[in-house]
């Protein structure tokens, strides 16, 4: 984690330097205004991976002879048969829609986004996966 806070805070200082350039170069407040905001947010994750940093252990990719075959491990528990992202996904591109063509349609993706939520968040909790 160390690298990558060094990462974010030099990016951070580029960013200013560039932000601090473009402002004095082009006067334009909106582009200024962004690159000012991109220096916030990227010294905030740079800081606190830093901070983190110093709080854990040291990790494979702090080692400078560390392998790929160091971070290995499992990554997480992934649903491999879920039907909600589909309900989801028609969910969304139907509140999408209601935006371009009429807000009535929302009526018909509000309950397919609702329950598309509520079954992949209780997904394991029923049925025949319910111990996993």
């Amino acid at each position: 984690m160390k690298i990558q806070g060094r990462m974010f805070i030099w990016l951070s200082v580029f960013i200013l330097a560039m932000a601090v350039l473009y402002g004095v170069w082009s006067k334009e407040p909106a582009g200024t205004t962004a690159l000012f905001l991109a220096f916030g947010l990227s010294i905030m994750i740079g800081y606190y991976l830093a901070f983190t940093a110093r709080r854990v252990d040291a990790m494979a990719q702090d080692d400078k002879e560390a392998d790929v075959a160091d971070e290995a491990g499992e990554v997480g528990f992934f649903s491999p048969h879920s039907w909600q992202p589909l309900s989801l996904a028609a969910g969304g591109a139907l509140a999408f829609l209601s935006v371009a063509m009429g807000w009535w349609i929302m009526y018909f993706s509000a309950p397919l986004i609702l329950v598309g939520i509520f079954g992949w968040v209780f997904e394991y909790y029923r049925g025949e996966n319910q111990n996993q």
